[in-house]
């Protein structure tokens, strides 16, 4: 059986790619609060947009990675496994993350 599909509810990721993953969101954490910080000081709306427009593009990198290791884990084991309906919860994944 896979390590992921929707019947488990989880994924074991190695130590790396959790790292990896986890320093990605600490880095938009820390974008996040900057963000905070511009509002508490009353910054000028333009700077705030374009430090929110960055904190987007932090999160959709962090889903590009996410996606791909998915699709390269997950979603190719089911496949093998014979498991193709892990292509129409991939396709409604996607459909719902790209609205």
């Amino acid at each position: 059986m896979s390590d992921c599909c929707r019947c488990h509810d989880s994924k074991e990721r190695s130590e790396s790619e959790k790292k990896r993953l986890m320093n990605r969101l600490s880095r938009i954490e820390g974008q996040i609060r900057g963000i905070k910080g511009m509002v508490e000081k009353d910054a000028y709306c333009p700077d705030i947009m374009i430090q929110t427009a960055a904190a987007a593009a932090a999160l959709n990198s962090f889903n590009k990675e996410l996606i791909g290791t998915h699709i390269r884990t997950c979603v190719a084991n089911d496949i093998r496994e014979g498991n193709d309906d892990v292509i129409d919860e991939l396709l409604d994944t996607l459909q719902r993350i790209m609205k």
